[in-house]
């Protein structure tokens, strides 16, 4: 059986949010809830937080977190991903948790990760949900449509699919931030450049998709928001007061 590990991306310079992964939220640094959410997903062997910046790395060693320190100049998290499971050649299956996905559910991550081990063609397996009709134009959500088997066909920060007359009523769904990569898979994409689609849309699957690689998606009911801006954190630390 192939280990599995869990790395979670943090970097300090994001363009709508900078230094959000140290943001606190409800008395807790952002990506301390991720972490502790991922140290709940069974059957995975390690969780490493990757970093390139030492306030995040200081920060993660002082809630118990096993660090990864990267280099700064990495184009996307799945470089910086790269870099760290270059270091661990007896990983079999890497899943990347977003470091803004405080509510992720352990057992999606489960659902996940076996999705791929049991899926020959897949390359990577990622999630989605139903999307919430408010969401549809907003650029900070990611959409996915899927073949019907089950791939990815496509992801947009665009509303898609588009319902050109106003009567088929497509199913539309939201991308939840989270991929398992085939280890061997993740190290040979990181060799291709960014691709045209990546760069336009901003998002490090459309890669893999350009390149012909076939991407599972897990639908799942539900799921948590994530954190995009700082309104999204004040939404999050509501909604985790009203949990306690």
């Amino acid at each position: 059986m192939s280990r599995a590990v869990i790395i979670i991306p943090a970097r300090w310079g994001s363009t709508r949010f900078p230094g959000k992964p140290l943001h606190l939220i409800a008395g807790k640094p952002l990506v301390q809830h991720v972490w502790e959410r991922c140290l709940e997903v069974k059957g995975v062997d390690q969780v490493i937080v990757a970093t390139d910046d030492t306030r995040i790395l200081e920060a993660a060693f002082g809630f118990g977190a096993e660090v990864a320190l990267t280099s700064a100049k990495h184009p996307s998290g799945t470089d910086r991903l790269a870099e760290v499971a270059k270091n661990l050649p007896s990983a079999g299956i890497i899943l990347n948790v977003q470091g803004d996905e405080p509510l992720l559910d352990p057992r999606l991550a489960e659902r996940v990760i076996g999705a791929l081990k049991s899926d020959p063609e897949a390359r990577m397996s990622t999630a989605a949900c139903p999307l919430a009709h408010a969401d549809l134009a907003n650029p900070n959500c990611v959409k996915v449509v899927m073949d019907l088997a089950g791939y990815a066909l496509y992801f947009s920060r665009s509303p898609i699919p588009c319902d050109r007359d106003g009567d088929a009523l497509p199913a539309r769904f939201r991308h939840i931030g989270i991929y398992a990569y085939r280890r061997a898979f993740l190290l040979d994409l990181v060799k291709h450049r960014q691709t045209p689609l990546e760069k336009s849309e901003k998002l490090e699957q459309l890669r893999a998709l350009e390149h012909g690689a076939k991407i599972r998606v897990i639908v799942t009911k539900s799921s948590g928001p994530g954190v995009d801006t700082p309104q999204d954190a004040k939404l999050i630390a509501r909604m985790l007061k009203k949990r306690k």
